[in-house]
């Protein structure tokens, strides 16, 4: 599916739990994991207007950043694929160069095209510092840059389109966090008398510096004690509750992100943190393909696997 500039919209799914009949909380998701396979959710809205510019400038080289199971890495090989563009991904990690065939995330990458480049993780931590991309567009050529997690004003722009008309009966809007900017496009777009809520999946409090770089407004709060130990940790506790959710509702939830999210919600509920006949809209974004990477993960562990 190329992106195109029609705004895409997916439907509400009603989460029926006893706790919610108990509480008198309405709770839905907004599916937008389902846009598509692998560019789905706030990836599809991040990477849609800066394909377009990319087409328009005649770029013909998508190059971006990630880790070993970035669901950005993916969405952007995927994205570039489908649209005619080539790609690169700068892979956090040089001891992924002699096993990166092992990784699904990054073989269903390069199997899209991309070409991929590791580098160490000091290196790494220089991504954005102009000699480092002088270095890469030596290396690479005229490189259309998308920043690591896809955040930029035009990523913005497409994350502002994830809430419509309908979506403003809502009183509290709910999303994960990454680097903030799906969060800020729906800060931006929601109705005046609306709340919204981040759930992190990282430790540390420079998110709310980076929201407030693109939010507009200051209707919104984070809820930081539910990262489960910081980005890409996961917990028993957080695998029997997927696996146990699905199994309830069957909708899937990714440990990285949703998941944690979700966790964080129903936590809340059971709480009393929300009045009854609040109604809650939390929005699915996608990232489903991270849950073979993170299962070969757990299997060394010899911990249980996610249900995918």
């Amino acid at each position: 599916m190329a992106l195109n500039t029609l705004k895409v919209q997916t439907e509400n799914q009603k989460v029926n739990l006893p706790i919610l009949e108990e509480k008198k909380v309405l709770l839905l998701i907004k599916r937008e994991d389902r846009i598509h396979p692998l560019i789905s959710g706030n990836k599809y809205r991040k990477l849609k207007y800066n394909i377009k510019k990319a087409k328009i400038a005649q770029y013909g080289t998508l190059l971006t950043f990630g880790g070993a199971f970035s669901n950005h890495i993916i969405a952007t090989a995927c994205a570039a694929h489908e649209n005619g563009l080539r790609s690169v991904g700068i892979i956090r990690g040089e001891e992924l160069t002699f096993k990166w065939k092992e990784n699904p995330t990054l073989l269903k990458a390069t199997e899209l095209g991309m070409q991929l480049k590791f580098v160490s993780r000091k290196d790494y931590r220089n991504k954005h510092s102009p000699e480092f991309i002088e270095k890469l567009k030596a290396e690479f050529g005229c490189v259309y840059i998308l920043p690591e997690g896809g955040t930029n004003d035009l990523a913005i722009k497409g994350c502002e389109e994830i809430l419509i008309d309908k979506d403003k009966s809502f009183n509290i809007i709910c999303s994960s966090v990454g680097t903030g900017g799906t969060i800020a496009g729906i800060i931006n777009s929601k109705a005046r008398e609306q709340r919204v809520i981040g759930f992190p999946a990282l430790k540390g409090d420079f998110l709310k510096e980076d929201i407030c770089k693109f939010a507009t407004n200051d209707q919104w709060n984070l809820q930081k004690d539910y990262h489960f130990g910081g980005y890409g940790k996961v917990t028993l506790e957080l695998i029997n509750f997927i696996n146990n959710f699905k199994k309830e509702t069957q909708i899937p939830l990714d440990p990285i992100y949703t998941g944690k999210m979700m966790f964080g919600i129903l936590d809340m509920i059971k709480k009393d943190k929300f009045a009854e006949r609040t109604k809650i809209l939390a929005i699915h974004t996608g990232g489903l393909q991270g849950i073979a990477g993170m299962n070969t993960i757990l299997k060394k562990k010899k911990l249980p696997l996610i249900n995918i």
